[in-house]
């Protein structure tokens, strides 16, 4: 088994923004892609509602600029905004070249177009989609295009454990990672010329989410232990409506349900969104999560729900199958009922600061897609903006990559990973009850509704945790759970330090304590105080 690979770039994280980026740079680089366990399991693959972008000639840029600012609460980088919404078209085009099959309907000419939809915060239909399993079908079209290159190596069940840095010519760059080979159970070093982060989000810090189990914030944990900036974690997106059945695991009901006329309602029966906001069931998701959750806890009821059962059969069926399927698997017919729903963690607005080109702070080492910080986002995502941040960023970044890639670079060794002080450890049941207090208390105090005295708590808890983990961690060989629990306890304390900084309440972050606006504010930006890891030196 070889200690060390070497390539050009190596792309950690296999979901939309990792595989468009392998593909893009495929032709002029040898590229690893580095996948945590098989190369579709990720949250691209559950996204069911779509990609958004202007193609219907009644709907604008511009349009779509501003619904994306209104839904950040004034926090969305302006400029950043404009770009993605510029470059989303020629992105779509780009995933459609691909093999990428969106839904398309007949218009009054008889002549071929895009079904395009409609999901809360848009003042248009400009969502692309695949009926209700877009995610599904782009990581599968994508993962096609990828083994069929020769240039790229896909590594699988491979964990990265953290990044490699060090000085040279003056400048602090990372040169690599290391890597914890599943395969194997043996820890090994990949250089690289260029690194890239695509290893999406971290919802997996809360007790319900709708993100399959790989979301445990990996990829800013180890850009904030190599001396990157992180900001706005206090904005984790909690998505108002997965499915709430004991056999439902984490899924989810697509936005495009309430675009399409899906009605929220108490277990009595009445509609309840008017009452909160006059966008109703198409308000952004911040407003009808913590609309549901201040009503589940006003009427001490285990969930609320969502019915389309109005609409017509053979509609709900072609337009929602993936849903239909699933729930008449639980005994549930969406046909003629509604569907119990709550809110779960959904999205990580914050990240990794980046540039328009995926640049961090750290020399050669850049993070696309929800693993970063962008500006994009503000204070609360836009419906289907994510996978089309992705798309673009991994384009602008791929651009970038290949003009400056030096195919004449030294090869630089790093040093074997020392394993000499460690063990195999004999009490797991310690990652496990350290796994679960985590995300139970955040939950309960750095949830929807927070409280100063509840961010205290978690910090506190955070800390002895923190302490714990490290002990375990310099013992012990690592495992899956051992290093993702490490990163999930360093994301949560970023999140929690984030909350704490913000005294108001905007978007995604409300507390009872500042329940106000600021009349001017701006990203929340963490920076790193302590000592750089992982370095080779």
């Amino acid at each position: 088994m070889k200690q060390q690979h070497n390539c050009d770039v190596l792309i950690i994280g296999s979901g939309a923004a990792g595989m468009t980026l392998a593909l893009k740079l495929a032709a002029n680089a040898d590229v690893i892609l580095l996948s945590k366990g098989p190369v579709n399991e990720g949250a691209t693959f559950y996204a069911q509602g779509g990609i958004a972008a202007v193609f219907d000639e009644s709907d604008s840029i511009e349009s779509h600029v501003q619904d994306t600012l209104i839904a950040g609460n004034d926090l969305c980088d302006t400029e950043i905004v404009r770009f993605t919404a510029e470059n989303a078209k020629q992105a779509m085009q780009w995933l459609i070249a691909q093999g990428v099959e969106f839904d398309q309907q007949t218009d009054e000419h008889g002549q071929k177009e895009y079904h395009l939809t409609r999901e809360g915060g848009h003042s248009h239909r400009r969502i692309l989609h695949a009926a209700d399993a877009t995610g599904r079908n782009v990581q599968l079209t994508l993962a096609e295009q990828v083994h069929r290159h020769t240039r790229i190596r896909v590594f699988e069940r491979f964990n990265a454990v953290d990044l490699v840095h060090r000085n040279i010519d003056g400048q602090r760059q990372c040169i690599g990672a290391y890597v914890w080979n599943r395969n194997a159970e043996k820890v090994e070093a990949i250089h690289a010329q260029k690194t890239i982060l695509a290893t999406g989000g971290a919802s997996k810090v809360y007790q319900y989410t709708s993100n399959p189990d790989v979301a445990s914030g990996d990829g800013i944990a180890m850009a904030w232990r190599a001396g990157c900036r992180v900001a706005n974690m206090e904005f984790n997106q909690f998505h108002p409506t997965c499915l709430y059945h004991p056999q439902a695991g984490t899924f989810l009901l697509t936005e495009a349900l309430r675009g399409e006329g899906a009605i929220l309602r108490r277990p009595d029966g009445s509609r309840f969104m008017p009452e909160f906001d006059q966008r109703a069931e198409l308000a952004p998701r911040d407003v009808v999560a913590r609309a549901i959750d201040y009503e589940m806890k006003r009427l001490g009821a285990d969930c609320m729900y969502l019915d389309i059962s109005h609409r017509d059969e053979s509609f709900i069926k072609s337009h929602f199958p993936t849903i239909y399927e699933r729930t008449k698997q639980l005994g549930l017919d969406m046909t003629n009922q509604p569907l119990p729903v709550v809110p779960a963690a959904h999205y990580t607005c914050g990240g990794v600061m980046i540039d328009k080109y995926g640049q961090t702070d750290l020399a050669n080492l850049y993070a696309i897609g929800e693993v970063s910080y962008t500006g994009l986002h503000g204070a609360n995502r836009l419906a289907s903006n994510s996978l089309l941040e992705c798309i673009v960023f991994a384009r602008s970044a791929a651009e970038k990559i290949n003009q400056e890639l030096d195919f004449n670079a030294p090869i630089h060794t790093i040093k074997a990973w020392d394993e000499s002080r460690v063990s195999n450890s004999d009490e797991e049941v310690v990652i496990q009850h350290n796994w679960h207090e985590l995300r139970l208390f955040m939950w309960d105090y750095v949830g929807i509704v927070r409280t100063t005295k509840r961010l205290e708590r978690a910090l506190n808890r955070v800390n002895l945790l923190k302490t714990e983990i490290h002990d375990y961690y310099k013992n012990f060989k690592v495992s899956n759970n051992l290093l993702e629990l490490r990163n999930l306890v360093q994301v949560a304390e970023l999140i929690i330090l984030s909350a704490m900084e913000r005294k108001e309440s905007r978007g995604l972050h409300y507390t009872l304590d500042y329940p106000h606006l600021l009349p001017q504010s701006g990203p929340t930006i963490l920076s790193p105080t302590t000592s750089k890891e992982t370095t080779d030196d």
